[in-house]
C-alpha cells in the first residue's frame, strides 16, 4: 500500500538532510521533488501544487528547534499536511434513526457488496448492532447470491424479494421487515454500472428519496486512482453522499484516490477495506495513514487489532500454563488463529515502523501458517497436549500425514520448545507477570 509513494517521498527528503538550516532554496528543491512524487501517485495536479505551496509556507514560517534538523522539520510539516489533506481526523458513521438506514452506492466492481458484508460484520462485532443486509442489486443474480454467502459467513440475515425488479419497493419493504424483527441497522446494497449513467443515478436517487437514509456511503476502488476521484465528484453532485469508502487498498494502488478525494468532494473517507476477509475493514484515520505513507508505521492500529482478538480470562489461563511450562500445541494453534484474525500479514507487518520498506519486495502469503497448522493437525490429541511424546517414529508419521518433511516437523518442534522456554522466562523473570501485563492492557 503506497509503497512507491513512500519510496519517492523518502528520496525527496534526502535532498534536505544534512543541511544546516531551512532556506527557501533547499525547501523549494525538496518540494519540487515531493510534487513530482504526488503526481506520479496520480494526485490531482492542482491539489499537489496547493499541498506543496502550503508545506513551503509553513516550513519557512517556522523557527527550527535546536533538537530538530531541517530534514525532520520538513517531514513533520509534510506529515501534518498529508493528514489534513485526507481529512484531519477520523469520522464515524451516523447511526441515528430506528432503524438506522445506510445506503451503499458506487460503480460495478468497486467492491460494494463485499463492503456491505464487512460493514455489517463491523457493526455487529464492534458496535453490538443487529444489522439487516438488503440485496438491492436486482440486475445481477450473482450479487444477490454473493450477499447471501457473506451473510451466512457473518451470521447476518439478508433480505431479498425473489423475482422483483423494483429496488425501491425492496428497500421500503426491508425497512418494515427490520422494524418487525428488531434490526437496528439496515444496509442497502445497490446496483452499479461499469460507468456513470443516467439510469443508475435515477435509481439510486429514487431509493434515497424513498427510504431517507441516515448515511450514504460511496464505495470506490482505490486502484483506479484519479478516475475514482472524478467518479466520486459525479456521484456527490447527484447524491450528496456522507462519506467515502476506499476498497482494495492492499492492491497495487498509487494512492491518488486517498490523497485527492477529500479535497475534491469535501466529504470524509470513513472506511478503508483490504482483502476479502470480513474482518478486513478499518475506520479511516488520516493521521495514521499519513504516518504509513511516510514509512512511520501504524502501531496504534496494530495494537487495536490485537486487542480486538484479546480475551483477558484466556490470557490469565495461558499465563498460568506458561509459568508451569504447560504451554502446548493446542495453545499454539489458538494463538495462530488469533493472529490470522487480525488481517493480512503483510499489511500487519507494514504497521511496524520501518518494516514497510523492508517487506516491500517480500510476498507474505495469507497461508503462511498453512504448513505449521497441517503439522499440528496431524498430531494426536495426546501429542498436542504433551509435546514430550513426540519421538522419532511419531515425527515421521506426522510428516507423512501433513505432507511435509521430517526436517519441517523437527524444525517446528525445536522452534516451539525455544519459544516455550522464552515465554516461561518472560513470565517469571524480574517479578513481571505476563498475565497481569496483558490483563492491564488498555481497552478501547
Amino acid at each position: 500500500m503506497f509503497d512507491n509513494l513512500t519510496e519517492r517521498l523518502e528520496r525527496s527528503f534526502k535532498l534536505i538532510k544534512g543541511e544546516g538550516k531551512i532556506s527557501e532554496i533547499n525547501v523549494a528543491e525538496t518540494l519540487k521533488d515531493v510534487r513530482k512524487a504526488l503526481l506520479d501517485a496520480d494526485v490531482n495536479f492542482k491539489i499537489a501544487k496547493q499541498f506543496t505551496d502550503e508545506v513551503k509556507r509553513k516550513a519557512l514560517g517556522m523557527d527550527v528547534l535546536n533538537s530538530l534538523k531541517p530534514g525532520q522539520l520538513i517531514v513533520k510539516v509534510v506529515r501534518d499536511e498529508l493528514a489534513e489533506l485526507m481529512g484531519g481526523k477520523a469520522e464515524d458513521i451516523n447511526l441515528g434513526g430506528n432503524p438506522s438506514v445506510i445506503l451503499i452506492a458506487g460503480l460495478q466492481g468497486s467492491g460494494k457488496t463485499t463492503f456491505s458484508g464487512k460493514l455489517a460484520n463491523h457493526l455487529k462485532s464492534k458496535k453490538s448492532k443487529n444489522p439487516l443486509l438488503v440485496a438491492g442489486d436486482v440486475y445481477r443474480p450473482a450479487a444477490i447470491d454473493q450477499l447471501k454467502v457473506l451473510g451466512e459467513q457473518i451470521n447476518v440475515p439478508v433480505y431479498t424479494v425473489d423475482g422483483s425488479k423494483d429496488p425501491v419497493s425492496i428497500a421500503k419493504d426491508a425497512i418494515k421487515h427490520a422494524k418487525q424483527n428488531k434490526h437496528d441497522v439496515v444496509i442497502i446494497d445497490t446496483a452499479g454500472r461499469l460507468a456513470v449513467d443516467e439510469e443508475m443515478m435515477k435509481e439510486v436517487a429514487a431509493i434515497k428519496k424513498a427510504v431517507d437514509p441516515n448515511e450514504i456511503l460511496f464505495v470506490v476502488d482505490s486502484m483506479t486512482g484519479q478516475d475514482a476521484v472524478n467518479t466520486a465528484k459525479e456521484f456527490n453532485d447527484r447524491l450528496n453522499f456522507n462519506g467515502v469508502v476506499l476498497t482494495k487498498l492492499d492492491g497495487d494502488t498509487r494512492g491518488g484516490a486517498a490523497l485527492s478525494i477529500r479535497a475534491v468532494v469535501s466529504k470524509p473517507i470513513k472506511f478503508v477495506s483490504t482483502g476479502e476477509k470480513m474482518e478486513a475493514l478499518d475506520v479511516f484515520h488520516p493521521d495514521r495513514m499519513a504516518d504509513r505513507i511516510l514509512g512511520m508505521g501504524d502501531v496504534v492500529s496494530l495494537v487495536e487489532r490485537a486487542q480486538e482478538q484479546y480475551d483477558a480470562e484466556e490470557a490469565r489461563k495461558l499465563q498460568k500454563k506458561i509459568a508451569k511450562n504447560q504451554f502446548n500445541f493446542n495453545d499454539f494453534l489458538s494463538q495462530i488463529g488469533q493472529v490470522k484474525k487480525m488481517g493480512n500479514l503483510k499489511d500487519l507487518a507494514g504497521m511496524i515502523p520501518g518494516m514497510g520498506k523492508m517487506m516491500k519486495d517480500i510476498d507474505i502469503d495469507d497461508d503462511a501458517f498453512k504448513g505449521v497448522e497441517a503439522i499440528i493437525h496431524s498430531m494426536t490429541p495426546d501429542e498436542r497436549e504433551n509435546p514430550a511424546l513426540l519421538n522419532g517414529s511419531r515425527r515421521k508419521r506426522i510428516a507423512s500425514g501433513s505432507g511435509t518433511s521430517i526436517q519441517d516437523v523437527n524444525r517446528l518442534i525445536k522452534q516451539f520448545d525455544d519459544m516455550r522456554k522464552m515465554m516461561k522466562m518472560v513470565s517469571g523473570g524480574g517479578g513481571k507477570n505476563l498475565g497481569r501485563m496483558m490483563a492491564n492492557m488498555p481497552r478501547r
